[in-house]
């Protein structure tokens, strides 16, 4: 399971950045730019998304593992990691597997527990949208929009899953994602990292204000799983939180990775 990475010209110690579910490296290629000033950066498409391989098992250790797989092959043997969302759940993971090859750890917008919805139960209205949509019937994304629209309303959602079109040679489009895989781990996908014991070094845990992936219990499990973590909150911001404030996002971001030692700050 090698991963497909794209690498951002730059220098200084390695910086691997690991996208939300339905995504792919693109999602973060401004803040990628512009911390590949300092950094060496490189964007991973994780396992059944991007130009990633497909497969059918989609765990958190799993997903761990294949980037454990590429710093292998990379011959990198620690870097600095960021994740959002879903990759954030992957970097923690990996942060708890082997805690020595994490330099700083960056979480955006995710906690490290269970958040069991009802769309697993049934079927991820995003999800279920997508694989209704006849694609290889299609002559532009355009018209794909418009049947993802009764669905799902918002523009900048169907903005961000239509960078998942791929046009096919003769005709038409197919999805990049591995639809099936994902609906059938959506559970898996939904849970919290397995943690043996605490991850003790440097971390930066990123909300959104407006966000709902934050609740007073969750910055309790935080606490107790990531000792030396900084929670922050960035206003005016959602779950997209690079999206909707890029500038205040990396910021943060740069800021937390230049610093020398530790914080406790509270959120």
């Amino acid at each position: 399971m090698l991963l497909h990475h794209r690498k951002y010209s730059g220098d200084g110690e390695p910086l691997l950045i690991l996208h939300g579910l339905f995504g792919s490296q693109a999602n973060w290629g401004w803040h990628a730019r512009h911390l590949a000033e300092r950094f060496a950066v490189y964007g991973l498409d994780l396992r059944n998304h991007g130009a990633s391989p497909h497969d059918d098992h989609m765990s958190y250790a799993a997903m761990a593992a294949d980037v454990i797989e590429w710093l292998d092959f990379q011959g990198m043997e620690s870097c600095h990691l960021l994740g959002h969302s879903m990759g954030g759940k992957v970097a923690m993971q990996l942060a708890f597997a082997e805690p020595e090859r994490v330099g700083k750890l960056v979480v955006a917008d995710i906690a490290p527990v269970d958040y069991t919805v009802a769309a697993v139960k049934s079927r991820h209205p995003a999800l279920a949208a997508m694989q209704e949509v006849p694609v290889q019937q299609m002559h532009s994304r355009a018209e794909a929009d418009e049947y993802l629209r009764d669905s799902i309303p918002e523009k900048q959602v169907r903005s961000f899953l239509l960078t998942n079109l791929e046009r096919l040679p003769q005709g038409g489009y197919r999805w990049r994602l591995n639809l099936a895989a994902i609906e059938a781990n959506l559970a898996s996908l939904s849970s919290a990292p397995e943690a043996p014991e605490p991850y003790p070094g440097p971390a930066l845990f990123l909300f959104g204000e407006k966000s709902a992936y934050l609740q007073f219990d969750h910055q309790l499990e935080i606490r107790r799983l990531f000792p030396a973590a900084k929670i922050q909150l960035l206003p005016d911001a959602g779950h997209w939180l690079n999206v909707e404030q890029p500038q205040a996002s990396l910021e943060a971001i740069e800021k937390f990775l230049a610093k020398d030692g530790q914080d406790h700050d509270q959120a």
